[in-house]
C-alpha cells in the first residue's frame, strides 16, 4: 500500500468515528482547495468500500464534485457513487450526467475508467436503465478499444453483460462483442466471449 493510501486509509477510519471529522471531509469536496478536496475524495473511496451505507444520505456531495476540475476527486468520486448504485439507484440517475462527461474525458484514463464502471453497474440495475445507459456504453467500448484502460473496462461490461439489460441492449452488446470473441488475442478474447456468455445466460 502506497504511502498517499496509507494516508487516505487512515483518514477515512478517523472519519468513521468523527463525525465533525466527517462532515468537514463532505464540506472539502466542494471548498477551494484541490488538495483538500482530492484527500477528501480519495478517504470516501476507502469509506465506501466497506461502509458504504455511511455515504448514502450525501449522495448529492458525490454527485456535485464531479463537477471539479481536477481529476481525482472525480474518479474518486465516481468509484463512491459505483458502490453505492445497489443502495440508491434513484439518487445515482442524478450522477449520469457527471459520468457521461467523464467518459468523455481527453486526458485522464482513471476518470474515464471509472466512469464506464460507473455507468455498466447503474445500467445493470433494470431494463429501462441499460436501454438508457447503453448507447454511452457503446460509445465507450469503440471509443476506447485498444486503449490502456479497454481491458478493465470490460471487466466492467462483463457485469454488465449479466444484469437486468433490455432485449435490444443484449442483442446489440452481443453484436457488439462478437467480433473481438471470434477473432482477438488473450484476454482480450476470453473477456469478449465471457460478455457473450453472459448476455445468452442472463
Amino acid at each position: 500500500m502506497s504511502e498517499k493510501t496509507q494516508g487516505a486509509k487512515e483518514v477515512a477510519e478517523e472519519a468513521l468515528g468523527n463525525e465533525a471529522m466527517f462532515e468537514r471531509l463532505i464540506e472539502s469536496l466542494s471548498g477551494s482547495s484541490r488538495r483538500d478536496r482530492q484527500n477528501a475524495a480519495a478517504a470516501f473511496a476507502m469509506l465506501a468500500k466497506d461502509h458504504a451505507d455511511r455515504l448514502v444520505d450525501h449522495g448529492s456531495a458525490f454527485i456535485d464534485a464531479l463537477n471539479r476540475p481536477e481529476a481525482q476527486t472525480r474518479w474518486e468520486c465516481l468509484d463512491v457513487l459505483t458502490q453505492l448504485v445497489d443502495r440508491d439507484s434513484r439518487m445515482c440517475d442524478k450522477a449520469v450526467p457527471g459520468a457521461e462527461t467523464a467518459l468523455f474525458d481527453e486526458e485522464s484514463g482513471p476518470v474515464r475508467l471509472a466512469a464506464m464502471r460507473f455507468l455498466c453497474k447503474l445500467g445493470a440495475t433494470t431494463e429501462n436503465r441499460s436501454e438508457k445507459l447503453w448507447p454511452l456504453i457503446d460509445e465507450g467500448i469503440q471509443c476506447y478499444h485498444g486503449d490502456f484502460e479497454f481491458q478493465d473496462m470490460l471487466v466492467a461490461v462483463i457485469d454488465f453483460a449479466a444484469g437486468k439489460l433490455a432485449p435490444k441492449v443484449k442483442e446489440e452488446l452481443a453484436a457488439r462483442m462478437a467480433f473481438d470473441a471470434a477473432n482477438g488475442r488473450g484476454a482480450l478474447k476470453r473477456r469478449a466471449q465471457q460478455v457473450l456468455d453472459n448476455v445468452q445466460a442472463s
